[in-house]
């Protein structure tokens, strides 16, 4: 490394007379070429490490999803569900790096699907590091976990290694090479031919990730159909309540500690300046508004719902909030970098109330989803899309997506309604897609006999038929205390008196 210390007696030799100028000059630009590089290398340093530390926030909510999914079932199907998040990671982890980053961000490509870095060939490149593909991989698999929540606790295991490995491999990486890619048909990044003027702005995925793992589950739980017991014979709703609130509420809160990498993190740097460098404002700001807006949507949307459960159902109910909350931050993930922070409020708001209105419709039409993950993740990330095509302000439009003159902005904000659109386009699109790509799927592997389990397997649980054993040593069914013939017995008094007791008094004391 070139030293960067420059002091007189280097420079006094060259300055004995003016044909020495020229060699000056070069030693001078000699030591601002050093400086400017190591500030470029500091820069590439800082940010790769910002965008490492978000990648492992991201990854963090793999366990959040594991004991949400575990609190939410029964405990005899604990095991089976803890499984199938390890192996969403997992085999995610193979299908993308194999396909998956190629089909999402291998540029140069089409409109449609990317073309280079399969397995990584080709990589690290000037516009990407190993840094991006660890956190697009933690995205990939998230939109995988919210698909296994659906179909819970009746699928078998072998249909949550083809489906995870499909999704994570071809169907969500095609739906992230629309919306993020520099090439993508609706990026809003892409240099010319913006759809509408603008671009779709799904900063972190409310469409391309919630929408996407909602939509799978939606068409999983369809074809599978609701569990045992879920709906009596009269066809009314039956709660099959899972067996800890304690791990839900657990994993509520890694999955809010994960958010804070999932939506500040989809800036990808953080030294940036917006304007004159030297000033107190720049990406970091913009960072941690991010960070605001997500907060307060999510907190908002918690509170909607548990007074809002108490008018309708009359009790607090932790799980209705937990998933309230959930379901806020699905929905402030798409514009959470461009709106204001009191309309992250009005976010959470309405985004209870989606939730809400879908689960009741949920249940008129039978439809049995353990985790309300399609009516969660699905439903209120639609909304999200919706409300940054409304709420998203012209100035922080521009300055996370800079370079556009004239580029929309939110309906209600004055800048018309070409984002709006672009943003119902994406809604329709990501319908579409992965209607035509994961049911298919799914009823193909319904029709094989690889989707559900038989119906001996499911009264008993997967814990027990397909895994060994179950997840607790310790079970409420073992309490002798609730077995039908077990009783209190009476304890009588004895004939004896105090004294022959053994009593003791103050001399033997």
């Amino acid at each position: 490394m070139d030293s960067l210390t420059c002091i007189a007696s280097d420079l006094a030799p060259l300055l004995s007379s003016s044909a020495n100028v020229t060699a000056v000059a070069s030693f001078l630009c000699t030591r601002f070429s050093t400086i400017s590089n190591q500030l470029s290398d500091a820069t590439h340093a800082i940010d790769n490490t910002y965008l490492l530390f978000s990648a492992y926030l991201v990854f963090a909510m793999q366990l959040g999803f594991a004991m949400l999914c575990a609190g939410s079932v029964r405990a005899k199907n604990t095991m089976n569900i803890m499984l199938t998040n390890v192996l969403d990671a997992a085999a995610g982890a193979l299908s993308y790096y194999l396909f998956g980053f190629a089909f999402a961000f291998g540029a140069p490509s089409n409109g449609f699907i990317g073309r280079h870095f399969f397995g990584l060939k080709a990589f690290p490149s000037p516009s990407a590091d190993y840094s991006f593909f660890l956190y697009q991989w933690a995205f990939a698999i998230a939109a995988a976990g919210i698909t296994s929540g659906s179909i819970a606790e009746r699928t078998q295991f072998v249909a949550y290694l083809i489906y995870s490995s499909f999704l994570t491999g071809f169907v969500y990486p095609v739906v992230s090479h629309w919306f993020w890619s520099g090439d993508g048909w609706a990026s809003p990044t892409r240099p010319d031919n913006l759809l509408f003027g603008s671009g779709v702005i799904d900063f972190a995925g409310s469409g391309v990730v919630h929408m996407v793992g909602g939509i799978a589950g939606l068409w999983g739980a369809l074809i599978e159909g609701p569990r045992i017991g879920r709906f009596d014979r009269a066809g009314r709703s039956v709660a099959l309540r899972g067996h800890s609130a304690s791990l839900v509420v657990l994993g509520t809160f890694l999955l809010w500690f994960g958010w804070y990498g999932f939506n500040p993190g989809s800036f990808l740097t953080i030294k940036k300046a917006y304007g004159a460098s030297g000033g107190y404002y720049g990406q970091w700001s913009a960072i941690g508004r991010t960070a605001v807006t997500t907060t307060l949507a999510g907190c908002t949307a918690a509170l909607t719902t548990l007074f809002s459960k108490r008018l309708l159902v009359g009790h607090w109910n932790v799980i209705d909030v937990c998933n309230g909350l959930l379901g806020g931050f699905a929905a402030i993930t798409s514009g959470c970098s461009v709106v204001e922070p009191w309309a992250a409020i009005i976010c959470g708001f309405v985004a209870s109330w989606v939730l809400i209105g879908f689960n009741m419709l949920a249940t008129k039409l039978k439809y049995d989803d353990p985790l309300e993950a399609a009516q969660l993740h699905g439903g209120c990330g639609a909304w999200g899309l919706l409300f940054t095509g409304l709420f998203a302000t012209k100035a922080y439009v521009n300055e996370v997506y800079p370079g556009v003159p004239g580029r929309s902005y939110g309906l209600f904000m004055g800048g018309g309604g070409k984002l709006l659109g672009a943003q119902i386009i994406q809604i329709l699109v990501i319908l579409g897609w992965v209607s035509a790509t994961m049911g298919p799927l799914f009823y193909v592997l319904n029709k094989m006999k690889l989707l559900r389990i038989s119906r001996e397997d499911e009264t008993a649980g997967m814990d027990l038929t397909r895994h060994g054993g179950f997840a607790y040593v310790y079970h409420d069914e073992d309490d002798p205390s609730l077995r039908p013939g077990f009783m209190m017995t009476k304890i009588e008094p004895t004939n004896r008196s105090p004294s022959s007791e053994g009593q003791r008094s103050p001399s033997n004391v």
